[in-house]
């Protein structure tokens, strides 16, 4: 079994049949129906099932198309990182909902600026459902909060975000779980590291809501809240973007709850010139976003000299 055969398998199984396949290979139909009996014999498996002319996949051809789909790609990866250093192509990005609206805009403004030929496809989606895509080559990186496992992934940290707790403007001050007096929590689908943070601020207390009411969008989330729906932990950004933000009353957590870590995760061993470009785009850009805090600092510090009042 070599590369070539694979590629061949799933062109035929792309096009649906051996004759279209053939075209699109530039080969004749003898050539391409040989190299796939030979795949076949050397696996010891049929990869299709014949009906007269037609073919459809048997199991087995179907699982060692997923293996295929996954060789194929990282031979690409391996290609691009050998002799071509300009990122260029398909780069397949997954990112947490909050993470997507709040921190990409501006760096993949500039990653696509700087690399005009690079596509960038985003998927949205939990730490749990990004992991695994990230690891079976599904996705070329993902931007996920921790805890993710260091064995299958090279992480490379990029924020820290502070996590509150949300509630409609009017509500007491929540300094435990108790303080929520039993009111229903608004929360993230099963899967998001918020949500378990969440869920691990309760559970701290003895305390847990009879009722959780799941949504997909953070600002739905908000809105909720506003609406004195229920309350939620959010991370403390999104609310920079939601426009209604003065409705809602904002509670801190202890800091075991409050940090959370977005890292990029990509497969070790893999090395894509496009993950690495958007890797650099992201540091400068937390680097950048840095800077203004630095500087207030600096100016308060020389204006407190100049007063004599720096000990």
């Amino acid at each position: 079994m070599d590369l070539t055969d694979l590629h061949i398998f799933r062109s035929v199984v792309q096009a649906g049949g051996i004759t279209r396949a053939a075209q699109k290979l530039n080969r004749v139909q003898s050539n391409v129906t040989t190299r796939v009996r030979q795949l076949e014999t050397d696996l010891g498996i049929e990869l299709f099932v014949r009906d007269g002319k037609k073919l459809r996949l048997s199991p087995a051809g179907t699982l060692l198309l997923d293996y295929a789909e996954r060789l194929l790609d990282l031979a690409e990866e391996a290609r691009e990182a050998v002799h071509d250093a300009k990122p260029r192509g398909l780069l397949r990005l997954g990112s947490m909902e909050s993470t997507a609206s709040v921190r990409l805009p501006g760096p993949m403004n500039e990653y696509l600026s700087r690399y005009p030929e690079v596509t960038v496809e985003l998927r949205i989606g939990t730490p749990r459902d990004l992991a695994p895509a990230v690891r079976e080559g599904e996705l070329d990186a993902a931007l996920v909060a921790e805890p993710i496992p260091d064995a299958p992934f090279e992480k490379i940290p990029l924020y820290d975000e502070e996590l509150v707790i949300i509630a409609a403007a009017n509500h007491p001050p929540i300094k435990s779980p108790r303080d929520v007096n039993g009111r229903p929590v608004l929360a993230f689908v099963t899967g998001c590291s918020y949500r378990q943070r969440m869920e691990d601020w309760f559970t701290s207390s003895g305390e847990m809501s009879d009722r959780i009411i799941e949504t997909s969008s953070y600002h739905a989330i908000l809105g909720c809240a506003v609406a004195g729906m229920g309350i939620s932990m959010v991370p403390r950004m999104v609310l920079k973007t939601f426009p209604d933000a003065k409705l809602l009353s904002v509670h801190p957590v202890p800091r075991q709850f409050s940090v959370a870590r977005t890292v990029l995760i990509r497969r070790k061993g893999v090395v894509s010139p496009k993950v690495s470009a958007l890797i650099e785009v992201l540091r400068e850009q937390t680097k950048v976003e840095a800077q203004p805090s630095r500087t207030r600092k600096n100016r308060s510090e020389a204006h407190a000299l100049v007063n004599g009042h720096l000990r």
